[in-house]
């Protein structure tokens, strides 16, 4: 009987090789030998995937946004709407290896792009990923807008862009400086940042 190839899992294998090859290597170490060599197959295999090295490129850089997203999809609505808000948070905050591995691989590719002189598609991918963090951050303070919650005389636009702004920086003291930004003291500012929007304490329990 002919073996099925599952070709989305092999995509996907592809991308994940892609992954450590960048996040060891650097993303100019990523080519489709490279790749190839880490995923344990030929280039020629590779390349029947991913014809050039952009598609290759592109398919990396989704797969990360569509496995945060699927994360982001998965969050219990139990509890109050600030405990929700926090629980939205921690999913797109690396706090454990696999968000780590993200956000490094984020990093890397928005570094590539802004080397691209702000043209072409990994750029266009780079802008569609800040622009789905500014999505989530518009759900979660109109939320809190929508019940009530916020304190008077807070500018909800304003306080997107805070959040966004909070959003980047807790991830990148994290990605830099681990040992101090641990995953409860990044818990905690974010927690401080939203209790300082409401003027009530957030029940930390997850």
């Amino acid at each position: 009987m002919p073996k099925i190839v599952d070709h989305a899992t092999r995509r996907e294998e592809i991308a994940e090789a892609l992954w450590r090859v960048v996040r060891r290597d650097g993303i100019r170490a990523a080519s489709v030998r490279t790749v190839a060599a880490e995923a344990g197959w030929s280039a020629g295999a590779v390349r029947y995937y991913f014809p050039d090295q952009d598609g290759l490129l592109s398919f990396a850089m989704d797969l990360v946004s569509r496995r945060v997203t699927a994360r982001v999809s998965a969050v219990s609505a139990k509890g109050s709407v600030p405990t929700i808000v926090l629980r939205y948070l921690d999913e797109v905050l690396p706090l454990d290896a696999e968000r780590r591995a993200e956000f490094e691989i984020w990093l890397a590719f928005m570094a590539q792009a802004q080397a691209e002189s702000g043209a072409g598609t990994l750029h266009a991918l780079v802008d569609r990923v800040h622009n789905e963090l500014r999505e989530l951050c518009t759900l979660l303070i109109n939320a809190l807008a929508e019940n009530e919650l916020l304190r008077d005389g807070l500018d909800v636009r304003r306080e997107i862009e805070r959040l966004h702004a909070v959003l980047d920086g807790l991830a990148l003291h994290a990605a830099i400086q681990p040992a101090h930004s641990t995953p409860t003291r990044i818990r905690q500012l974010m927690r401080h940042h939203i209790e300082s929007l409401l003027g009530v304490t957030v029940d930390p329990t997850p």
